[in-house]
């Protein structure tokens, strides 16, 4: 039993393997209208008092460190070019030997374990620790330079100054970083915010785990479950129930959530895969409280906080620095594409205006990140008083909606140019799954009425181009089974997602686009 990995089980359900049953399905879509779930009071009132983003603490500890090692090396390099550069001139060794202090000091800050939001909290050990860290890099250099005699060749002052304004920094910047990290905790900030799934005796034990742990770093907002009997009570361990499960996708659509935790206990499979069937759609790592199972696997397939253990069902993608990384990427090659191809806009919006009344552009309500309802900018390619907004209706091969200069743009995928200014914005990224008209539909059916886990395409920010595109799927979406072919495209993009994987997509794109059969 020690060789059994748990998490293989629970990923069916990142699958909607529905081939065979999906015609019956999209025949069956037209009887469904898309259902509205409110949230009641209570998860109303708690979604209010966590509007707020939690930052992570991965990003914090992450930025302290690139912050202290950037002001270290400025300030040594600042000196050198003050003082030592005008009387010696440039030299290389004092540019390594810069940047070696610099990483050396925050290397031994590390190890001394000064980069915790723990120790950020407290003052006086915070600074006790670097500043120790600070005096052993300029006392083990000082020796160094000692034993190997080479303490004249380098500038006693830039030396001596250096060592007295890091002392400053230091003393300045963790009482600095020491009042934000306490009012980010007071604000609740600092903390993965987190349900659970499933009340009764297992929540009430898991929840009273965690409040023993001294790094519990997790806040609950509260419990969601269909059950309602005694098995179910409206108040555990001092934590309300908030709604049923439904209810939960609502609330985590509106509340910026980091864990769903699941309760139900492993023998219970078959509830747990539908329950996780509903929730895998959410941007959220979802965990499988293993603190009452007496089932136990290989230590690797848990994740822990203090010693309450968790077994990894769903990663949230693209958090912490991966966010961050894709970003800049996002920001870097959207500036440069507007820059490279504002005269071919400027001469598209020309065209548009030339060929037909009304205005260059038309903005379109499509799903964004979470469900979010983004306005997507798009170069007009309709006659302006055949405007479909809502892409109620779908464009198809001859279509008398469209212009001449509109077929062009559409064929060639000119008309989402504008779309770089909604990824600057930030509504959009460069690559993702291509973000879909709110009420697109297909002989009167909406798609996520047709597809099981429809809306997981939308746990990252949609995009202006996207693996499903550079595959072929693009154009026309007139059955089933071309929906099903793109979500499957979206969702092998949200899970194997890399800077590389963004950027193969972004140089294939444009020779994709060669082909133009689908495009109308």
């Amino acid at each position: 039993m020690n060789d059994v990995d748990p998490r293989s089980k629970f990923r069916i359900v990142a699958r909607y393997d529905r081939s065979a049953e999906i015609d019956d399905d999209f025949a069956d879509a037209k009887t469904h209208n898309r259902e509205k779930v409110e949230l009641n009071e209570k998860a109303r009132e708690m979604a209010e008092r966590f509007s707020n983003r939690s930052l992570s603490p991965a990003l914090l500890t992450g930025s302290v460190r690139l912050t202290d090692f950037s002001v270290f090396f400025l300030m040594g390099l600042g000196i050198y070019f003050w003082h030592v550069v005008p009387v010696d001139g440039f030299t290389w060794q004092y540019m390594l030997l810069t940047f070696g202090i610099g990483l050396l000091a925050v290397t031994t800050n590390h190890v001394a374990d000064a980069y915790q939001v723990q120790s950020f909290r407290a003052f006086a050990s915070q600074c006790g620790r670097v500043l120790s860290g600070w005096i052993f890099v300029f006392a083990f250099l000082a020796t160094l330079a000692f034993l190997t005699k080479t303490g004249g060749e380098f500038s006693r002052i830039w030396f001596g100054t250096w060592f007295a304004l890091g002392l400053i920094y230091i003393l300045t910047g963790r009482l600095i970083l020491n009042l934000v990290v306490r009012k980010l905790t007071r604000d609740g900030r600092l903390q993965r915010r987190a349900v659970i799934v499933g009340g009764g005796k297992a929540a009430e034990e898991l929840l009273i785990a965690l409040e023993s742990q001294p790094d519990n770093d997790i806040q609950i907002c509260g419990i969601f479950d269909d059950r309602d009997d005694d098995r179910s009570p409206p108040m555990v361990a001092g934590y309300p129930k908030l709604g049923t499960v439904k209810q939960l996708v609502e609330f985590g659509r509106v509340t910026p959530l980091d864990m769903l935790i699941v309760t139900l206990p492993m023998s219970a499979e078959s509830r747990v895969l539908q329950m996780l069937s509903k929730l895998w759609v959410l941007p959220v790592d979802i965990r499988l409280s293993a603190h009452a199972n007496k089932l136990r696997f290989r230590p690797r397939s848990y994740t822990f906080v203090g010693s309450v253990p968790f077994l990894d069902i769903f990663d949230k993608p693209l958090a912490d620095w991966d966010n961050i990384a894709k970003r800049m990427f996002d920001l870097f090659f959207a500036t440069l594409a507007i820059i490279v191809l504002s005269p071919l806009m400027l001469a598209t919006a020309l065209a548009i205006r030339l060929e037909s009344p009304g205005p260059v552009l038309f903005r379109q309500k499509r799903f964004g990140f979470n469900n979010e309802i983004v306005s997507v900018l798009k170069f007009r390619s309709m006659r302006h008083d055949m405007a479909d907004p809502d892409a109620k209706t779908v464009v198809t091969k001859g279509d008398t909606r469209v212009t001449k200069v509109g077929r062009f743009i559409r064929k060639a995928s000119i008309d989402e140019l504008p779309q770089l200014f909604n990824v600057l914005r930030g509504d959009l990224s460069l690559v993702g799954p291509r973000p879909h008209a709110v009420n697109a539909q297909t002989q009167n059916h909406l798609w996520d009425q047709v597809i099981d886990g429809y809306f997981a395409r939308h746990k990252v920010k949609p995009g202006v181009t996207g693996w499903a595109q550079i595959n072929g799927w693009r154009g026309e979406i007139d059955t089933p089974e071309k929906i099903k072919r793109r979500v499957d495209c979206d969702l092998y993009y949200i899970e194997n997602w890399s800077v590389l994987f963004d950027l193969y997509i972004l140089t294939l794109t444009p020779f994709r686009l060669i082909n133009t059969e689908n495009a109308y």
